[in-house]
Formats: C-alpha cells, structure tokens, sequence
C-alpha cells in the first residue's frame, strides 16, 4: 500500500477542533487514505459513506444533533462521511455535530469540490481545514520504492497516468483506465441540473486533450465540438476544474503591450485520463506528442506538490504576439520563477523581452535529467 504525503499531515490536523473536509477526484484513494488514518489514530471510529441508500437516507433525514448522535454512537471520538457532498444540507449537519461535539473528530469527503464546497462553505466558515488528494505523486512513488524503480516506471507514468489501481495494477492500465473514465469520470458532473449533453462533453474533453500545453480558444472549441455555444464550454470546463479532471494556466501579462493579456492553457491531473480520452496508448518513444506528454506531467506534478506542501505560488505561462515564449511561471515574494521544460535540451536559453521586462526572476530548465527537484521530490535549487 503507499504511503500518502497527506496521511501525516492529516493526523496532525486530527482533534485540533477543526472539520476536516478531503476533496479529490473518485478513485484517487481517498477511502484507503483515511483508513490508514484511522487505524494510525486508534481510536473508536464510524463510518458513513453516503452512497449507499440506507446511510444517505439516514444522513438526509438527521436533522438534530440527537438523531445525529444515534446514528453515530455516544463514545465515538471520530466519524468519518465519504462521499458526503451527496447529502442535503450537509454543511449545516456538519456544523451542528462540530458544535454540539466539539471533542468528535469529523471528517468529510467528496469527490465533488465545487458541490460539497457550495454545501459546507457558509455554515463551516471557521470551522474547516481542506485537503485535496490527488492521483499518486511521483514523490509518493519515489517513498513507496526507491528513485531507481521510480525512474525505470517514469515513462509508463507519462503513458498510464499514476491512479493508485493503475500504480498496483501493472499489465491492466488500459482496461483500468477505460472503467474510471467510463464509470467515474463524469459521474459528479452529468449529476447536475443543466447537464443533459454528454457527448459534447466527451468531445470537450477530447479536443482539451489534442491541445494540451497549447492556448485554449472558447471559440474554437465551440466550432470544434459543434452545436455549443461558448458560454455552455465555459461551464463544461469551469466543471471539469471544480471536478479535479482539468486545471487552468492563465497568462502572464503585467508590463508589456505585446504580452497575450487573456490566454489560458488547460492541463489535465493525470497523465493516463488524457490519454485514454484520445485512445493513445503508444509507448513514449513512439509517440509524435512527447512534449504535451513531458509538459503534462511535469505541471501536474508540480501542483501536487505546491498543494502538499501548502505553497501556493502565482502560476502562468508566458507569450508575446510575436512568439516568445516561456512554458511555466510562478511568481512568489515578487519574484518571477520561469522554467523551460525540455525532454532532453539543457540550454538555458530565455527570451531577452522576458529577462528585461521582469527584472527578478530566476530561469531553469527541467529535463529528464533533473525533473525530480522541480516535482519536489529530489534535492536542488528548484
């Protein structure tokens, strides 16, 4: 089983009077985190996942801190809700057990953040501390065996993507991957009110997909998908980001009149849901779109650690109207990190606009060779 950066990080925060809310995407391990957790803390714990009926019902109709109380039992010091943004009201319940209980240690999960959020958002205000999970790091993976192992499995990561089931599951990654994006992967969204189109929003994913490390048109990919009005792609996307499938890489634009003041790039969390959308599965030194591969990898690996390890830089990309170019930008204490990412160049070469325009800045370029410090999990300057 691997270990989690989050699992200590989540003990820690355990009977600080605080509701712990973890979000992430479905199948990114959230019920085995926890169950780790719970077995670290010995101590009586209940659990009610709310996909199933009889807890949900229950869940639904609690309405008291009594009711709640007898579906949790008086000596429990920690309860633990999964999946609970399926439940009404959830936030106000929350809070009336916190309240009521300040000793119980309540965790909640969802798979959902943009739903279980709206629902605890107001009443928890204060009373809250959030984590997100996300698939395996390479960091985790580095701890779970050891740099070499890590590296010889570097290019199926790019491949297969980094699921827990996929992780353990070697030999089974397509199949694996087809059951989560077929079963999982939409299944919060097309829950909502208003989303009654879901071919348009496989055709979304996948034309997000061809474009990986290129700037995203609205427009464009309205054309593309057809019979969508750029308003409805604006949604489907802002979704897709609140579900933990997508993220969002604005521009940079401070200083100069030929910056691209409005672009965005879209990256996908993992690696194999980006390629199982546009059914590619050709080994790395085959594949003619190793740079979006390389890229995709790298920044996501870099979000999770900036999550995990609770840095939340200013994050961009950078380009001029005539071209110039530089991959990644995060900005922290008025100081301009740029990186180029290369899978095999080492020169450290940036566009003297760039250089001029934003006077601090430091400059990197991450390779195959020392990829490891920029995901935070080796030493180094980055």
């Amino acid at each position: 089983m691997i270990t989690r950066i989050l699992q200590k990080k989540i003990e820690e925060a355990c009977f600080k009077g605080k509701i712990i809310l973890l979000l992430g995407a479905r199948q990114v391990g959230k019920t085995t985190l926890l169950k780790k957790v719970a077995e670290s803390l010995q101590v009586k714990t209940v659990w009610l996942n709310a996909d199933e009926a009889d807890i949900f019902n229950e869940l639904s109709l609690a309405g008291t801190s009594t009711r709640l109380l007898h579906l949790i039992g008086n000596d429990t010091r920690l309860v633990i809700i999964d999946e609970a943004q399926q439940v009404p009201d959830i936030g106000l319940k929350l809070k009336l057990l916190h309240d009521t209980n300040p000793e119980l240690q309540i965790i909640a999960t969802g798979s959902s953040a943009f739903d279980l959020m709206n629902r605890t958002q107001e009443p928890l205000t204060g009373r809250k501390r959030t984590f997100y999970l996300f698939p395996v790091s390479y960091n985790e993976l580095i701890n779970h065996t050891n740099i070499l192992e890590a590296r010889r499995a570097l290019e199926s990561r790019l491949i297969y993507g980094s699921y827990p089931e996929i992780v353990n599951n070697p030999g089974h990654e397509k199949e694996i991957l087809v059951e989560i994006a077929q079963s999982y992967l939409y299944k919060d969204i097309l829950k909502l009110e208003g989303i009654r189109k879901p071919g348009k929003l496989q055709k979304l994913l996948q034309a997000l997909a061809f474009q990986t490390g290129s700037e995203v048109s609205y427009n464009e990919l309205s054309k593309t998908i057809g019979n969508i009005d750029n308003n409805t792609v604006e949604k489907y996307i802002d979704l897709l980001e609140k579900t933990h499938v997508i993220y969002k890489l604005p521009a940079l634009s401070r200083n100069m009149r030929n910056e691209i003041k409005k672009g965005k790039k879209y990256y996908f969390v993992d690696n194999g849901i980006r390629n199982v959308l546009i059914s590619n599965f050709s080994p790395f030194e085959f594949r003619l779109d190793k740079g979006a591969l390389w890229e995709n990898f790298l920044l996501s690996e870099r979000m999770k650690h900036n999550h995990y390890t609770a840095e939340f830089p200013n994050s961009y990309f950078w380009r001029t109207h005539d071209q110039a170019e530089i991959d990644y930008i995060e900005e922290l204490d008025g100081v301009f990190h740029a990186y180029e990412i290369k899978w095999n160049e080492t020169k450290n070469k940036f566009p003297a606009s760039f250089l001029e325009a934003y006077p601090r800045h430091q400059t990197r370029v991450v390779n195959k060779d020392n990829f490891e410090s920029f995901t935070g999990a080796g030493t180094g300057d980055f």
